[in-house]
């Protein structure tokens, strides 16, 4: 599993909604997705984490 296949899903789930700075939804999905942006290596590290312990496994088949 790589980081970059799960930013960009956030980004899409971001984009499929209208861009309402007074929406909670998407307020919460622009500053996740911008904060996880500038911490890719840390994303990476803990997805390799899990998936060390079978958390991709079901996805993966």
């Amino acid at each position: 599993m790589k980081a970059e296949n799960m930013l960009a899903e956030l980004n899409r789930i971001r984009k499929d909604l209208d861009e309402d700075p007074t929406d909670i939804e998407w307020l919460t999905l622009h500053h996740v997705f911008c904060f996880v942006s500038y911490k890719m290596g840390e994303l990476q590290a803990y997805i390799d984490e899990q998936a060390e312990k079978g958390a991709f496994d079901e996805f993966e088949k």
